[in-house]
């Protein structure tokens, strides 16, 4: 049975960070919701049934996704945490563009000093895909979408063939092999998951101390790491060939501190399910294009997680 926590969804105002514990075994999706405005919103912070409270990420309309995962498109930070006190017990960690895109993600694990195995290598995407997003794939926002291209979608949600899915007839590393549209997201992302079987480049392994989860890290200076390179330039070993199978019920853990007194923009919201559908969240209405800003979460085991705008 996978533990509960104590929320699935908060505020985020840029220049915040928030340090958020996790228990050994944890396993879990970790996102930003883009556009929110919960306003309107009822008891729970929900919104009216049927309804949306963010343009990118959303969970229902609600602050508190409560197991309800994030309506793709979306950026998302994964990780399976081991279960701590043997040798070789290692986290395994990834970000994912299979749901799509909707912000730039950066992941930093921290080794867990003399006792630190697994690569720990910082993975992530930071460029900025919805700039270079195929207009069959562009989720424009406001209304008419007056406010430009805020989300890019996978070919998969796009089109929903079983090619792109890997599903149906190629539902194996055999048969589903990288796209057209895939390779886009590959190539401007080399270690992030491009689609469901794009394992051995970008699944890592770390018996980590803490994960530094950044979102909207400005793109100048720094590209989105390649194998060989960390979000800093250093040099850190390449991926590790690992499927992720264990990845499958997800519950981020509640924020136990937060410092910093936010910015005059609107301010991000991050969501953390409870339950198998996974996800974080940071929303504002130009987060998916604001690059002046810093989202960020922390993840330090036996498991805290760092968010920060």
């Amino acid at each position: 049975m996978v533990e509960l926590l104590a929320t699935t969804g908060f505020r985020l105002d840029p220049g915040q960070s928030v340090q958020v514990p996790a228990p050994a075994g944890w396993s879990g999706r970790i996102w930003a919701r883009t556009g929110c405005d919960f306003s309107g919103a009822g008891a729970g912070g929900a919104a009216a049934a049927g309804e949306t409270a963010c343009q990118t990420g959303d969970c229902g309309g609600r602050l508190e996704c409560g197991g309800t995962g994030a309506t793709p498109p979306a950026t998302l930070f994964e990780v399976t945490l081991g279960k701590g006190g043997c040798a070789g017990d290692l986290d395994y960690y990834d970000v994912s563009l299979v749901d799509g895109y909707n912000l730039p993600v950066v992941a930093v694990p921290q080794a867990g000093g003399a006792t630190g195995g697994g690569g720990c290598a910082t993975t992530g995407c930071t460029a900025d895909l919805n700039r270079s997003c195929p207009k069959e794939l562009q989720v424009d926002g406001g209304v008419g979408g007056g406010v430009g291209t805020v989300a890019c979608r996978s070919a998969c949600e796009a089109f929903g063939e079983e090619e792109y899915c890997c599903s149906g007839a190629y539902a194996t590393p055999a048969t589903c092999r990288p796209t057209a549209y895939s390779a886009i997201f590959k190539t401007a992302c080399p270690r992030a998951y491009s689609y469901a079987y794009d394992d051995g480049t970008s699944t890592f392994t770390c018996s980590a101390a803490a994960y530094t989860i950044a979102f909207c890290l400005p793109p100048t200076g720094s590209p989105s790491p390649a194998n060989g390179q960390n979000g800093a330039g250093g040099s850190t070993p390449p991926p590790a060939g690992n499927n992720g199978a264990g990845i499958s019920s997800y519950l981020p853990p509640p924020p136990t501190d937060v410092n910093g007194v936010g910015g005059a923009d609107q301010p991000a919201w991050m969501t953390m399910p409870s339950s198998a559908s996974k996800r974080v969240m940071p929303s504002s209405s130009a987060a998916s294009t604001r690059h002046n800003q810093l989202w960020s979460l922390r993840l330090l085991l036996p498991a805290l997680l760092l968010f920060r705008f």
